[in-house]
């Protein structure tokens, strides 16, 4: 029987963007390491071609450094971020890049960062260190590795669609995550005093849209649903966008 990766190989053509960050051939092999026929475009604040967000099939928004929280009107929480974890010159090229994906209606995979940059960019907020303010060590690195933990799914949400699960295993490496989430995005997943993931609240007249704070391209396990079928319900998406 014909493959469903097959298939896709046959149709088009794809052009996906992936934000840069310091990871990002992990992003780059893991979409590539289909047979999704996709050819990958680097937007990167270093050449400013946020233009070329046009030309795309779908966006990955990759993880990386703390969104500045001037961005979301707590610059009081400046002085308990490392400065060297912010860049405020790619936040504004993302800010940038996501404007145009939406305005353009580009199917979007927000992944960590991505997730809390398109959170700010809609107008929530962030919490801006998961051990200070929510008292729990669960999410980030444990000696350089990714820490696994349970992840309740909303039932009917695109999460659960995409998955077929109400609960699922993770992985996990971050300090920050969403607080106050934008009007426009509901909770689809949570852990352990954290969101895990959002969907538009309502989707009607947009683009595909899933925000994830874990890391499915480097999820050891990638036939697991929570990597793999995210994978592949992202190129489905572009495919049809």
């Amino acid at each position: 029987m014909t493959s469903w990766r097959y298939k896709i190989t046959l149709m088009k053509q794809l052009k996906i963007g992936i934000t840069d960050c310091g990871k990002y051939d992990n992003y780059a092999k893991w979409l590539l390491d289909t047979e999704s026929n996709a050819d990958v475009i680097k937007l990167s604040h270093r050449q400013k071609n946020a233009d070329r967000v046009k030309e795309c099939d779908g966006i990955i928004l990759s993880g990386g450094e703390d969104v500045h929280p001037a961005l979301y009107n707590k610059p009081q929480y400046l002085p308990n971020l490392n400065l060297k974890e912010i860049n405020e010159e790619r936040d504004n090229f993302e800010l940038n890049v996501i404007d145009r994906s939406f305005v353009l209606k580009k199917p979007v995979l927000g992944i960590c960062r991505g997730l809390q940059i398109v959170n700010v960019f809609l107008g929530g907020t962030l919490i801006y260190d998961i051990p200070a303010v929510a008292a729990t060590m669960e999410h980030g690195k444990v000696n350089g590795v990714d820490q696994r933990h349970a992840v309740d799914v909303v039932p009917g949400s695109l999460l659960y669609k995409i998955t077929g699960k109400g609960f699922g295993e993770i992985n996990s490496a971050h300090h920050q995550s969403v607080d106050r989430p934008a009007e426009e995005l509901r909770v689809i997943a949570q852990s352990t005093a954290i969101v895990e993931a959002m969907e538009w609240k309502n989707s009607i007249g947009r683009a595909w849209l899933l925000l994830v704070q874990w890391h499915p391209e480097r999820m050891f396990d990638q036939e697991n649903p929570f990597a793999h079928n995210i994978k592949n319900e992202f190129i489905k998406a572009a495919i049809n966008q």
